[in-house]
């Protein structure tokens, strides 16, 4: 297990004034719903994403400028995804839609005095710098009535870009952003329209009529008696972002720590591993119950008919739960199996359980109370988006969230490829967090 703690980095942004680029042609003018899986409370918020892209001379002749490029795309694209170019209105019973403006996108044009070998190990989440390669336009983090998609490109000496984004999370989930990228890559790379057709059909993820719950949501439960100490634990102001990454050496040290009769994924492990370390840091009461999140995303999945083009919220997050006095004594496997529990909730039942508690409950937000959500994002596909100068050397989620980390696929500096969890934590958690992972990934001899 590898920490990557970056020390800030010093080179200078020149940024031009943001900018609206337009849908190159004319879009409908027209309102679009949302679904009740998109306009929850918990999704209102911007998600960011990075990607630092090596020059590369064979293939940049004739098309040197990568903000020229991506701009013109970036208009292209937006015909055929023209509802990220207008704003978001609220209806009744907080029901977001979209008002199909045409308004733009936010984007910015920007050069460094830096190169991607000076970046060193900054190209991977929680790159410190990422302030300087998005700038934070005013406003912007507004969700209603804002832009709903802020993007900049900013060349390096190299002759590389770093391409960064925030997006409104109600609009898409990551593989619905992918998808929108990928467009955007095919209009770079001279293609009239998309490989894949964008398809809205948000109403497939709407609530019944009437609504009605079949299943438990530990993920929406509204806590009322706790000890705190988690949410208390994690002020904004005051957190620690680091990096871990797993690779194959990890994985195989996890892996002997389980008994030979249990099945489980990678994904499982690692997921078991962060949280049971985490809780463990967090040195909490005994009996404070905590949660296990999981996204467990819908396409291509048996029962549900989402179809291709659909570039929508397709996701949720069954949750776990236990007391933290039981999470930390139990082995390593006792937290695996938590989370095996949570992804075996998926089903077109649990998810129209979902919309329904949306429309019944006023469109809560998850539990924040010892909840601790992990997004997997290893096969979303930002690390093959190609503008016309080949794959970034890192593509993906820029940094964690409070109570909410992404597991993604990377390539460490040894070319070692594996799986690298942001996370972020209170000063002294943190370190206590490190120490627990650390004697969590020692070899040992296993004892059964």
């Amino acid at each position: 297990m590898t920490s990557s703690v970056l020390s800030p980095l010093v080179f200078s942004v020149k940024r031009c004034h943001p900018e609206f680029v337009r849908p190159a042609k004319s879009t409908p003018r027209e309102v679009q719903q949302l679904s009740d899986i998109d306009d929850q409370e918990g999704l209102r918020f911007q998600v960011p994403v990075i990607m630092f892209d090596p020059s590369n001379p064979l293939l940049m002749k004739g098309r040197e400028d990568p903000v020229k490029v991506i701009r013109e795309a970036l208009g292209k694209a937006l015909v055929y995804y023209y509802p990220l170019a207008g704003r978001l209105i609220e209806e009744k019973k907080r029901k977001l839609m979209v008002d199909c403006t045409g308004e733009g996108v936010l984007f910015t044009e920007a050069d460094a005095d830096t190169t991607l070998d000076n970046l060193g190990d900054a190209i991977q989440p929680m790159c410190p710098c990422f302030e300087e390669l998005l700038y934070d336009v005013p406003g912007f983090g507004e969700i209603l009535g804002s832009h709903l998609l802020l993007i900049q490109v900013t060349r390096l000496r190299c002759g590389g870009f770093i391409f960064a984004l925030r997006l409104n999370h109600t609009l898409c989930d990551a593989f619905g952003l992918s998808q929108f990228l990928n467009a955007v890559s095919d209009m770079a790379q001279g293609l009239s329209t998309p490989c894949l057709l964008p398809i809205w059909q948000r109403e497939m993820l709407n609530a019944g009529n009437p609504p009605r719950l079949t299943c438990i949501h530990h993920e929406y439960e509204e806590v009322t008696s706790t000890k705190g100490t988690l949410l208390m634990a994690m002020d904004e102001n005051n957190l620690v972002h680091r990096s871990f990454f797993f690779g194959p050496k990890e994985k195989r040290t996890l892996k002997k720590r389980l008994p030979t009769r249990l099945a489980y994924t990678t994904f499982e492990v690692l997921v078991g591993c962060v949280w049971r370390c985490r809780t463990i840091a967090f040195a909490v009461d005994p009996d404070e119950v905590v949660r296990i999140s999981c996204t467990i995303n819908m396409r291509g999945k048996q029962g549900f008919d989402l179809p291709p083009g659909n570039y929508g919220n397709a996701f949720v997050c069954p949750a776990s739960i236990t007391k933290a006095g039981m999470l930390c004594a139990n082995p390593l496997e006792y937290a695996i199996m938590l989370v095996k529990k949570a992804k075996m909730e998926i089903s077109t039942e649990y998810v129209k359980s979902v919309a329904d508690l949306m429309v019944i409950q006023g469109r809560p937000s998850f539990t924040k109370s010892g909840n601790y959500f992990i997004s997997d994002n290893r096969h979303v596909g930002f690390g093959d988006v190609n503008f016309g100068w080949g794959k970034p050397v890192y593509g993906g989620i820029a940094r964690a969230l409070s109570n909410i980390s992404f597991c993604m696929q990377f390539k460490n500096k040894k070319a070692e490829e594996g799986n690298v969890i942001p996370i972020c934590l209170p000063p002294l958690v943190m370190e206590r967090f490190e120490q627990e992972l650390k004697r969590t990934t020692k070899v040992e001899e296993r004892t059964h």
